[in-house]
């Protein structure tokens, strides 16, 4: 979850709208593809497993948007009306979604006695979890009941920049997993074709950072004056 500040500016630049429709459109793209290529392959052939690829693109496309949805937000009424949108995005959707997804995938290695975090997707992918866990302990402190796990006021609302500056620094690390495990995998490789996997798990999740990116707001965090 990514927080924001009062700072008097344009919501919107020239461009907004263009990365915006390309980071939805390659997020959804990510999805159905990865969808797909469960459903039409008799997922009930590879028990938890199947939950796993489609919860995990349910998720980053949840995340595109609850990133997104915030960007351009500046005065108080598309805050509040943004943060309401994030929130369901992120603790709603993509959340429970991720949660649910990982423990699926685990929960297969378990039952088969196969060995964890034995791949690059598996590694970075449990650094996500754990890091997102910290992500939104921090948006959610900072905000909810008016910021009072850290103290309230200005002490909470000092740390959204820093919520944001971690936001930006994870999503691209999940999109990262995202390639590693879609891309290069055994699983990938036996249901779908080359250019299948190559638009849908390096094209798209390269032209989600791409939008997201581009709309960035640094004087937000004030990093940058």
């Amino acid at each position: 979850m990514m927080g924001f500040d009062d700072t008097k500016v344009e919501e919107g630049r020239a461009g907004d709208t263009l990365s915006r429709e390309v980071a939805l459109i390659a997020a959804s793209v990510l999805m159905v593809i990865t969808w797909t290529m469960v459903l039409v392959n008799s997922p009930g052939q590879i028990g938890w497993f199947a939950l796993h690829p489609p919860l995990q693109t349910l998720a980053v496309l949840s995340f595109t948007f609850g990133i997104i949805t915030l960007q351009p937000t500046n005065q108080p009424k598309s805050k509040a009306a943004g943060l309401i949108r994030h929130e369901v995005a992120i603790f709603v959707i993509g959340f429970p979604s991720i949660i649910v997804g990982t423990f699926a995938v685990s929960y297969n290695k378990y039952l088969r006695s196969a060995d964890h975090f034995t791949t690059w997707h598996g590694t970075i992918g449990i650094i996500c979890m754990a890091w997102l866990l910290f992500q939104a302990g921090l948006g959610a402190g900072s905000v909810w009941f008016g910021g009072a796990l850290f103290g309230g006021g200005l002490k909470a609302k000092l740390l959204w920049k820093y919520h944001r500056l971690s936001g930006y620094f994870l999503f691209p690390l999940l999109l990262l997993s995202v390639n590693l495990g879609g891309a290069w995998s055994n699983w990938s490789a036996k249901y779908s074709i080359w250019i299948v996997r190559f638009v849908a798990f390096t094209i798209a999740p390269a032209a989600i950072a791409g939008g997201v990116y581009t709309r960035v707001r640094t004087f937000k965090m004030r990093f940058v004056k």
